[in-house]
Parts: C-alpha cells; structure tokens; sequence
C-alpha cells in the first residue's frame, strides 16, 4: 500500500514512507529479518487480520521490498523473503529499536550495556530458543573483497561473542569519549581471552565466533595485531544485529554491538545467552560454565 499524501515527490524520506509509512509494514519487515516466512506463521506473530498482511505483503512485493517463493506445488503456498531492497532496511530497524530503548525504555543515557532488570535484557535472554537465520557475514580481511561466512559453525556449539569494537595500534580505532560510555572497555582482554581459552571451547565441541560492525580491514587488522585465531565476522550492515534484534548504541557515527554473548547448537537454536556481560574477560569462564550446563542438560 503505498500513500500519497507524503508530500515532497522529491524528498527521498517522503518516498521512503510511501513504502514502509505504517507501524504495521515495519514490523512485518522485522519478522521477515527475523527468520518467520510464512503466512500463517506472520499472521501469528503479529496478530493483525488476515486481509491487513495479504495487503502488506502485496504491496512490498510490488515495490520490490519482498519476494514470493514457491514452497509447496499442490496447493500453492509461498513463503514471503526480503529481497536485498528488504535488507536494506535492518539499519531503519536497528536506529529505531536503539532510539526506543535509549530514550524510550531507557533514561536518555549513552551506554554499551543494560541493567540485568531492564526490557532489554529480558528481551535479549528471551531469544532462547530462537532459530540463528542463515545469514552471510564478511569475515575479517584486508582484502578490498572479504570472504562470507556463516555466524554458526559446523560443530555442536557455536559461541557468538558479540562486542563493541577492537582495534590494532596505529591504526583509525576508537571515537572520542570511548571510554566514557558504560560497557565499551574490554573488548581486546575478551578477544584475547577467547583466544587463550579456545583449546577448552575446542574440547567441547563448540566453535567461538566474533562479531562487531567495524568493518572486516579493521577486523583483520586486529586479529592480527592481537594473533586471534578464530573467525571475526563484521555486522556492518546490521543483518545479525536486525534479525535477533540485538541490542546497539550509537558511537563514532556508526551502530555499535552492546556486549552479549549466544551460545547455538547445530540446529541454529540459541540456547544460553551472557547479557550484560559487566566483566569481559570473565565472561569467557563464564560462557564454559554455560556450554557445560548445556550439555549436561542433553544427557
């Protein structure tokens, strides 16, 4: 459904709401990110009527948002999937889910972190039990075309480490003010940490994965600086962070990962979250305890 009354024809913000101008639309295209594809899976999630979603996704299908797939002959039935159109809109999601929590459910405060109480921290624990979407993410690289790579790993376990940001000496690092905002300090003790403890995670059967928005140069830069063995995987353009609506905030005039850590399975299900992790480094121990509680419970 597109509106018309949006004013400017040359304003591209008015363009934009003539597209995705309803809460509705938005939230659909939340779901969608998130991994629900079918009608009546869409229908329960957001409990609107029926004729309102055959009407949304009618309409961002024609504007190119949404494609159609064919997922059984006999009847007919499609599954709906953002195109990369779609895609392109995680970053509006991503701005809008960290300006409701900062001013919204939160005090106006900048910070890299949560209280254990908060409506963000429920809602990030509450992803237990949530499918990791199939997603491709740059790894880290210092070439001008960074290799794609799964979040989850082929093993038992997969460890998403998520964090602010972590750069080699000498090169464009953090903001002004990093230190200042709760939560940022103690991303290259993590990441170092992970590193000295990856034989203990190896063990288990689980691999660790990094994950942060910088872009993979600096990634790359990093891992080197800092001998980190195991993948980072940049989120830059916000598709982890969109689908399992992660918390972020704004720094250096980029979208930032808060700090949490998901503990997956084979089957792409997130099983144990670390959210807020106040002390990153201990956070590694931690997320050991969490793999063998675990694994005890699926004996």
């Amino acid at each position: 459904m597109r509106y018309t009354d949006v004013g400017d024809t040359d304003c591209s913000i008015a363009q934009a709401l003539s597209v995705v101008g309803d809460w509705w639309t938005l939230l659909l295209v939340r779901d969608l990110a998130g991994g629900t594809h079918q009608f009546d899976a869409l229908h329960e999630s957001l409990g609107i009527s029926r004729k309102v979603l055959t009407a949304r996704l009618r309409a961002l299908v024609d504007d190119g948002v949404v494609e159609k797939r064919l997922y059984l002959a006999h009847p007919p039935r499609y599954a709906y999937h953002l195109t990369e159109r779609g895609w392109g809109l995680l970053p509006v999601l991503v701005a809008l889910q960290d300006w409701g929590g900062r001013h919204l459910l939160g005090d106006g405060t900048l910070t890299a972190t949560a209280d254990a109480d908060s409506a963000e921290a429920r809602r990030v624990h509450a992803l237990v039990g949530t499918r990791v979407p199939e997603l491709a993410l740059p790894a880290a690289s210092a070439g001008p075309r960074p290799p794609l790579a799964d979040p989850v790993g082929a093993t038992p376990w997969t460890v998403l480490y998520c964090f602010p940001g972590a750069y080699a000496p000498g090169t464009q690092g953090y903001p002004p003010g990093w230190d200042d905002i709760p939560g940022t300090v103690g991303c290259t003790l993590e990441s170092c940490t992970y590193r000295d403890r990856l034989d203990a995670f190896t063990a288990r059967g689980a691999t660790v994965h990094g994950v942060s928005t910088q872009r993979p140069d600096q990634q790359a830069a990093f891992a080197e600086h800092q001998r980190i063995p195991f993948p980072l995987l940049s989120d830059a353009g916000l598709r982890l962070a969109g689908a399992l609506r992660l918390p972020t905030f704004r720094a250096g005039g980029a979208e930032r990962l808060k700090r949490l850590t998901l503990v997956v399975d084979a089957d792409r299900t997130v099983r144990g979250v670390l959210y807020p992790v106040p002390d990153p480094g201990g956070s590694v121990a931690e997320a050991l305890a969490l793999l063998d509680a675990l694994t005890s419970a699926q004996r």
